[in-house]
């Protein structure tokens, strides 16, 4: 059951034949890579690197970047087909580990990398053998990046010009399976906030550099989420990434486009979610028919249907529009506030509709749910997003 949404047909206002085709090939790799297996991830509690590395070797991971790095170079479109599809998977721990790696973290290097950086980087997270993760995140700052504590000291001895680096990151995603972070810092304690954050380069097994903690979590059982500490962690002036003091700004130029990925994301799960249902009650019997004759149950996963149908439109448009080269922090904060909450509303209801099933472990739903419920929280929970929204009316 499909609901008139296929890989085919689409939006083809918006979608060439290479997005159409990127959507197929993905939705292959989530039925014959992810859905048999995945499970067993769940317990676990990672994805495991073989998957990683099939999606590279698939170009998954190179779509947005240039061909010179083994990339595809394609638009802000072909981010949103991906991180539809990965989210329709209805394994959103899968989805969100490879999402940060291509989104959240990698684009950092390239981004703000100096052309040796990329050339030093770049092939192996486009092949799947360098995942990453970007450690913004600490126990006193999540949404609010200006109050970060961790702090990097620039020292000039005899081992060379560097930056000692001191302080905690949490909730990191990736967190243990990452070979490279790029971690935000502040370099200057006494300016001004925003003039103050600046990114670095940090790669596993650095001295000082530890994964204190693996962090259970309510949902995305699948996707490891850890606490660092750095302890005078000694790094080469070379590894900073981008100019010193531009880090804030480069970290609220790519929340535009995570959020717009996280939207997406949260439409295939919701996309998903209803599909799994309307399944469900044309087949689950009650009171001597299916649930499906119940038109109070058809019609209210008819509207939600709509809704969703809504939300996947306004991402498809503000894609376009990004990819055109416009800057939409309203259109961007609306997408993250309105998604985040109705992928959670779809869950809510397709819940109720499973009945018993549906509050059992193991049940697809249940987990779906889990793993939902961080879509209004992570990226930029709903109601800093709305103060965005507001700001700009």
């Amino acid at each position: 059951m499909t609901l008139g949404f296929d890989a085919t047909t689409a939006s083809s206002f918006f979608f060439s034949d290479e997005h159409h085709m990127l959507r197929a090939q993905v939705r292959r790799l989530v039925e014959e890579e992810i859905k048999p297996h995945a499970d067993i991830w769940e317990e676990q509690g990672h994805t495991p690197r073989d998957l990683l590395r099939k999606m590279g070797e698939l170009g998954v991971f190179g779509i947005r970047y240039p061909e010179a790095y083994g990339g595809s170079d394609m638009d802000q479109l072909a981010t949103v087909v991906l991180a539809e599809e990965l989210g329709r998977c209805t394994y959103a721990g899968v989805a969100i580990t490879a999402l940060v790696h291509t989104d959240m973290a990698s684009v950092h290097v390239f981004n703000a990398g100096t052309q040796e950086q990329k050339a030093k980087y770049l092939p192996g997270i486009i092949a799947g053998n360098t995942i990453t993760a970007v450690g913004i995140t600490e126990p006193d700052a999540g949404s609010d990046v200006k109050s970060i504590r961790t702090t990097a000291r620039r020292a000039v001895d005899h081992s060379g010009d560097h930056y000692v680096l001191n302080g905690t990151k949490t909730f990191i995603t990736n967190g243990v399976l990452a070979d490279l972070y790029c971690i935000a810092v502040k370099t200057d304690t006494t300016g001004p906030a925003s003039q103050s954050v600046s990114m670095f380069l940090l790669e596993k097994g650095t001295p000082g550099f530890t994964v204190t903690r693996k962090l259970k979590k309510h949902g995305w059982h699948s996707s490891d989420t850890a606490e660092l500490s750095l302890v005078d962690v000694r790094l080469p002036a070379e590894n900073m990434l981008g100019a010193e003091g531009r880090g804030f700004y480069e970290i609220m130029k790519n929340f535009q486009n995570e959020r717009l990925v996280l939207g997406a994301m949260a439409m295939g799960e919701a996309q998903a979610a209803i599909e799994l249902t309307v399944d469900y009650v044309k087949n689950r019997t009650a009171f001597g028919a299916p649930l499906w004759e119940k038109q109070t149950i058809r019609q209210r996963l008819a509207m939600l249907s709509a809704r969703v149908e809504a939300g996947r439109q306004m991402i498809y448009a503000t894609a376009a529009r990004t990819a055109a080269g416009e800057h939409l922090v309203r259109d961007v904060s609306m997408i993250k506030a309105y998604c985040g909450e109705l992928v959670n509303e779809v869950m809510y209801e397709c819940v109720q509709f499973h009945g018993g099933m549906g509050f059992m472990a193991g049940s697809t739903i249940e987990r779906m749910a889990r793993d939902a419920r961080v879509q209004a929280i992570g990226g930029g929970a709903t109601e800093v997003m709305l103060e965005e929204v507001a700001k700009r009316m």
